[in-house]
């Protein structure tokens, strides 16, 4: 009898358990179908894109969409990069831009941030928060300001207006700080020892241990002033000097926007970045998972 009533009993418990230990894979796969849903709805935009880059005019707002195009008319990236608009000017001019300021970013962060984490000198956190307290300060409030000064400096309607400001960041800054702060005194204080100074320190030592920091700065900057809008609208007027953002606006016509070589020479604007995310996408991810942001 025992036997007879513990049996159902076992076999209650057992189907319990089993589907308790199903229920997280079937709420993993609904998470992962509404992910794979959301990603879907954010890329479709991208493909509208690309694809409308090889139709003509009249086919742009056709319903239903095309998304493959019946003819594919390579002649809109011709156009784009040797048309009255050459878009390769363009380019070069971002990429000039971009590569000097970002390089210049990464390097003058780099040094701030070490100095404020591994230097000891009076005032050091005073001058911090200081430093940290002009993220508060809205990027439109220092317009006039700087129109100014580079005005009396000869700078308007040349590069270095749009090189000179973002060669230091506060965000930049905090970003390395937080990272240095990780690293332990103990390796530095065995460096010194050895006899290597503050350069030689943080140059060969500390600064390869945070390659996921320097490569996450180096992804947001590099976004940030590749699709820069409103310094290049403000300080540029000749249109040899016109950067990919500023560029773009050269096909909104008198009567009209040409939306088919806008839509071109924005995938061809694309690509740099997509090809920057890729290559730094590991370490990228690294950076932001680290506990360089904590604290």
């Amino acid at each position: 009898m025992e036997m007879e009533t513990t049996y159902p009993v076992q076999s209650t418990q057992q189907k319990t358990r089993a589907k308790n230990k199903q229920l997280p894979w079937v709420i993993k796969a609904i998470i992962t179908v509404v992910l794979a849903a959301f990603a879907l709805i954010m890329i479709l935009p991208y493909i509208w894109m690309i694809s409308t880059s090889f139709k003509i005019n009249g086919e742009v707002f056709k319903y239903p969409i095309d998304w493959i195009p019946k003819t594919w008319h390579f002649e809109n990236y011709k156009q784009v990069w040797t048309g009255p608009n050459p878009f390769y000017l363009f380019y070069l001019n971002s990429i000039k831009i971009t590569g000097i300021t970002v390089a210049g970013n990464l390097l003058t962060s780099a040094m701030a941030g070490y100095a404020f984490a591994k230097i000891r000198f009076k005032g050091r956190n005073f001058l911090f928060l200081l430093y940290l307290s002009t993220m508060m300060i809205p990027s439109q409030v220092l317009l006039l300001p700087r129109f100014i000064l580079f005005d009396s400096m000869k700078l308007i309607n040349t590069h270095y207006s749009l090189i000179l400001p973002g060669l230091f960041t506060v965000f930049g800054t905090f970003l390395m700080r937080q990272f240095f702060s990780t690293l332990p005194n103990e390796l530095l204080e065995a460096a010194r020892v050895d006899g290597a100074g503050y350069w030689r320190t943080f140059w060969q030592i500390s600064l390869p241990l945070i390659k996921p920091a320097i490569v996450t700065l180096l992804i947001l900057s590099f976004t940030s002033h590749w699709n820069e809008y409103e310094g290049p609208l403000i300080y540029l007027r000749d249109k040899h000097l016109f950067t990919i953002p500023l560029g773009l606006t050269s096909y909104v016509e008198e009567f009209g926007t040409n939306y088919v070589l806008t839509m071109a020479a924005s995938v061809s604007a694309l690509l740099p970045l997509l090809i920057v995310v890729i290559v730094c996408q590991k370490w990228f991810v690294e950076g932001f998972a680290s506990s360089g942001l904590k604290g």
